[in-house]
């Protein structure tokens, strides 16, 4: 029996294949168990699970299952399928894998930061990257939906000081 926050988790009645097995422990109370295949891609858990000395549970205190789903399904995807596809089917996977809307997008990317599952989190930034990269500011601030509520002259202000941006990255 394990007792992860107040909970507590028979872990005795695990199979001997579920003995392979680590138990996450979601924000929202939700327990996803997972290979210890996909907990080498998320070093944070590797790190707690040596600390731990042997429990099986983990607690991803700041990740909602939902979204942990998403970084197993990305995980179990580099596992079993990515060896054998050739490197454009695999792009072709994670353009599509990472086809969400952007509040999921950036809690996936939050998710990958936190979990440091490094490769997901390098083409989570890239594809944020790309959607960025040739927009106007004020192309950028309707595409992610956020508000522009500078002052006319706070705007002024942060263009002169950050003048240099303009003529370095000019295309």
């Amino acid at each position: 029996t394990q007792s992860t926050w107040g909970r507590t988790i028979d872990t005795s009645i695990m199979s001997e294949e579920k003995q392979d097995q680590v138990i996450l422990m979601c924000q929202d109370d939700v327990s996803i168990p997972v290979s210890r295949e996909v907990v080498k891609y998320l070093k944070t858990v590797e790190a707690a699970l040596e600390d731990a000395h042997d429990d099986p549970v983990v607690p991803v205190a700041n990740i909602k299952g939902d979204i942990l789903k998403k970084v197993i399904e990305y995980c179990e995807y580099q596992i079993t399928e990515a060896p054998t596809k050739s490197e454009e089917e695999n792009k072709k996977w994670e353009a599509k894998f990472l086809e969400l809307d952007h509040f999921t997008l950036f809690h996936v990317i939050l998710a990958a930061n936190f979990l440091n599952c490094q490769s997901l989190l390098d083409i989570g930034c890239k594809n944020v990257a790309d959607q960025i990269r040739t927009r106007t500011p004020a192309e950028i601030l309707k595409h992610f939906n956020i508000r522009d509520d500078y002052t006319k002259e706070e705007f002024e202000e942060v263009k002169r000081d950050h003048a240099w941006c303009e003529t370095s990255f000019a295309k």
